[in-house]
């Protein structure tokens, strides 16, 4: 049985994000104080990351875009030179007080991550996850790539090949473009179809490394369970990788207001703790996840299942006080689930496996092999 560990920085419980934007609440600090109510989350199991040097952010992003990146968060301006080029400085992704050092901190955990995951840990880096971010710009709410620092350390040991699995509700296009046609990384994504970035579909051109299969609205349990346990996991039985790489986005559970898959957390639980076997060096990574509720719920439960506790275990009164005092402006009032502010773990809610998603999986599965 490996040791869990959590991966933190003091920078992910700043403010962050402004006002106005589908991350402008404290996910890291509210995980952990959610997890810490729950009696699950001990000081001996949090690793606190150590910020990366500036060569190690350009084993992956250019020169230019960092120091830019760096330059504006300096001076709080953005010309719209810089804006045009990078991506940054907009609705999408704009400048705040210490975001060089957040974005920078997610590369630092991810790595901080990967070496404990060598050291035999299984290693828990919610605040990761970031797996848009490009070479050159940012995109979808991600500055830098911390997912493809997580990999290139475990490549970095010469451990074999790397598994690279993305559950979170969009396309890990990121990863998939920044590790295109390596020898040694498989890239899985299971990602909802018609949602931004509008990649990963069947008739793109995927990397000939990558797997790829976008799901119908509505995706459910007894789906997610399939996918897993079936198709995804005799593909990984051909791979026999060494090391796996998980973005557990958040964003595929039901409630989460910038998806319309309908997984509940004990299948998104059991879809991460089913993966991290498949390999004997696990980093498991936060990623999307927009409804305060569904997100602090599902990566705390996470620690706990990964932590080897009791996710369905009562709330205590500082557990519900804590998920009683959440607001959003995503999530109208009406649209607030009872459960979730009576227990961590969502009712079970099983259903069809319906053939569409098993056309798309099979069609995927047999483009991956002819490719």
């Amino acid at each position: 049985m490996r040791k869990a560990v959590f991966i933190d920085h003091p920078v992910f419980s700043s403010a962050a994000w402004g006002t106005m934007h589908p991350l402008a609440f404290a996910r890291q600090a509210n995980v952990r104080r959610l997890a810490s109510a729950m009696g699950w989350l001990e000081s001996e199991s949090v690793v606190n990351a150590d910020l990366p040097s500036r060569d190690t952010l350009l084993r992956f992003h250019d020169a230019d875009y960092v120091n830019a990146l760096d330059m504006a968060v300096s001076t709080g301006k953005v010309s719209a030179e810089a804006r045009a080029r990078y991506d940054f400085g907009t609705m999408e992704n704009p400048i705040f007080p210490a975001l060089f050092t957040r974005a920078s901190a997610t590369v630092g955990g991810s790595i901080a991550a990967a070496r404990a995951a060598l050291g035999g840990a299984v290693a828990f880096h919610p605040a990761g996850g970031t797996h848009h971010g490009k070479r050159d710009r940012a995109s979808g709410f991600c500055y830098f790539n911390d997912p493809a620092f997580a990999i290139a350390t475990l490549l970095d040991a010469d451990v074999g090949t790397v598994l690279y699995l993305d559950i979170d509700a969009h396309h890990g296009d990121g990863v998939e473009g920044l590790f295109a046609g390596h020898p040694d990384v498989r890239t899985v994504s299971i990602h909802e179809e018609g949602r931004w970035p509008h990649s990963g579909l069947p008739d793109s051109d995927s990397a000939i490394n990558a797997l790829n299969i976008a799901v119908p609205r509505g995706l459910n349990d007894s789906e997610m369970d399939w996918l897993i346990e079936g198709p995804i996991a005799d593909h990984a039985r051909r791979i026999a990788p060494a090391a796996i790489v998980i973005t557990a986005g958040a964003d595929c559970l039901e409630g989460d207001p910038l998806s319309a898959m309908a997984v509940t957390n004990g299948a998104f639980w059991r879809a991460v703790m089913t993966a991290c076997e498949w390999a004997p060096h696990a980093v498991v990574l936060g990623g999307g996840g927009y409804n305060p509720w569904t997100v602090t719920r599902g990566w705390a439960g996470l620690w706990a299942c990964l932590s080897r506790q009791d996710p369905s275990a009562p709330l205590t009164a500082e557990a519900s006080a804590l998920l009683g005092s959440f607001e959003s402006d995503l999530v109208d009032s009406d649209e607030i689930d009872p459960q979730w502010l009576a227990s961590v773990a969502d009712r079970p809610a099983p259903g069809c496996v319906r053939d569409e998603l098993k056309r798309r999986a099979a069609a995927a599965c047999a483009d991956f092999a002819a490719g």
